[in-house]
């Protein structure tokens, strides 16, 4: 499997939002997500990734976009995440948030996470940032759509040194499959200095 990556920032990086919401739409439609997403949330979602300092790692199987990790300052998403981080030590403006890394199935298993988050933190380190955060999505073990057999990545995010912040969670909305309105998500929050 010959896949590369590249790290995107400006024009480039613009020009790629839309593999990176075809991306999310596909990826995220999967457990633990069950994300039933479309392209008018997917736009006004992205708007975050147009600021300076901003960043989308592409997976490229030649000069198709098969696979993106997307980062950008935390300040970026204050709004969406201050609340979450209120009763924290570490401003939000030393943080980088990496937000999502969507990879097609069959590109899976080749390094290709390491190599998200390595040039994420790379890039986080080279704006000057103290601390590299992400969050993941809480779904109760008895979820009826949890595949027999679902490991979640805590292990490999746990080798890259990141740990739960204790009673750091942040609420987001997004349509499930299956309903009708947009509801509310937990999603806990991760980091590591760097």
């Amino acid at each position: 499997m010959s896949v590369t990556t590249r790290v995107l920032t400006g024009d480039a990086l613009a020009a790629a939002l839309d593999d990176v919401a075809r991306l999310r739409i596909s990826v995220f439609h999967d457990f633990p997500y069950l994300y039933d997403g479309d392209a008018d949330y997917e736009r006004d979602y992205l708007r975050a990734y147009q600021s300076p300092g901003a960043v989308v790692v592409a997976a490229l199987d030649g000069d198709r976009i098969v696979g993106a990790a997307t980062g950008a300052p935390m300040s970026d998403h204050a709004a969406d995440f201050a609340a979450a981080f209120a009763d924290r030590p570490e401003p939000l403006q030393r943080i980088f948030y990496c937000a999502e890394s969507v990879l097609l199935p069959q590109y899976r298993g080749h390094g290709i996470g390491h190599a998200f988050f390595d040039a994420r933190e790379a890039h986080a380190r080279g704006l000057g940032l103290r601390y590299s955060a992400f969050c993941s999505v809480i779904r109760p073990q008895d979820h009826p759509a949890r595949p027999q057999g679902y490991r979640p990545l805590d292990g490999f995010w746990r080798k890259r040194g990141y740990q739960p912040l204790p009673d750091v969670v942040a609420q987001f909305a997004w349509k499930d499959l299956g309903e009708a309105e947009e509801t509310e998500k937990r999603l806990q929050f991760w980091m590591r200095e760097l």
